[in-house]
């Protein structure tokens, strides 16, 4: 059950008589946070605030650790994700808590999803075959989220000829991330051939002298391209959040004007 559903109930029950006030608050003092163990504070009303659920960054926790979080999670989050999820932990993930399901290129466990669709869609292109972890990471956070994804993999500027076939998925696209490593000039050629928000995602592929994702990154921040946003290196599950966003405010703007136009 979401948190609105839990609440509207909660409040409900006590103007009915069927939950007292005393089992009311003892419901409701945990919906803020939620203490676990003493290693971690869910954060139950992320998504009444920011439209998305916490979701657990799962590097360098313990396998005891996730397991506790995830399990103080079901009850209260329609969406339970973890990301950075190694396949051996997986594994020991799956066989403690059922139903878990495992994106092994994207590295991130689940449960649920959100039900809600927005209109809408979400392209995500990658350079190289190497981006593919952190392109992932991003494509299964907006699916889980409740966006339609398209796809379009190893179409960098060493063959920009890839791109320009297909032309066609760039102009259907109501937000791009474009996830790029080397030198990263993948984002700024897109959005000189889009009219579109788009997100350039750094990552840590290249040789030496891309510092492990510095160069790329400081190239899309240095785009001569407008409408180039950059996120974190490697941040695919950042750059999904933040065209999920975009599109939840375009969908808002979108019901306020045709709830003006009826009145």
């Amino acid at each position: 059950m979401s948190e609105p559903d839990l609440i509207q109930n909660l409040l409900q029950g006590v103007a009915t008589g069927e939950i007292s006030p005393d089992q009311a608050f003892a419901q409701l003092k945990n919906l803020s946070f939620e203490t676990v163990g003493d290693f971690a504070k869910i954060d139950h009303h992320r998504q009444l605030r920011t439209g998305f659920p916490e979701v657990i960054w799962g590097e360098g926790k313990t396998l005891e650790q996730l397991i506790r979080i995830i399990q103080t999670m079901i009850e209260r989050s329609p969406l339970v994700m973890a990301t950075r999820i190694g396949t051996t932990i997986a594994e020991q993930l799956q066989a403690e808590v059922k139903g878990l399901r495992y994106y092994p290129q994207a590295r991130i466990c689940a449960l649920g999803q959100l039900k809600t669709k927005y209109k809408g869609k979400i392209g995500i292109l990658s350079a190289g075959t190497a981006d593919l972890p952190v392109a992932e990471e991003a494509a299964v956070t907006a699916q889980l989220c409740g966006f339609t994804v398209l796809r379009l993999w190893d179409v960098g500027i060493s063959g920009i000829h890839r791109l320009f076939s297909h032309r066609q998925l760039l102009q259907e696209a109501d937000v791009l991330i474009v996830v790029a490593g080397m030198e990263g000039a993948l984002p700024s050629v897109v959005a000189g051939l889009v009219d579109c928000p788009v997100i350039g995602v750094p990552t840590s592929i290249g040789y030496g002298a891309s510092f492990g994702g510095i160069a790329p990154l400081l190239t899309m921040l240095n785009s001569c391209a407008a409408g180039v946003g950059v996120v974190n290196i490697d941040n695919g599950f950042g750059g999904a959040i933040l065209a999920g966003q975009i599109l939840r405010r375009a969908n808002h703007i979108g019901a306020l004007m045709l709830s003006e136009e009826n009145e």
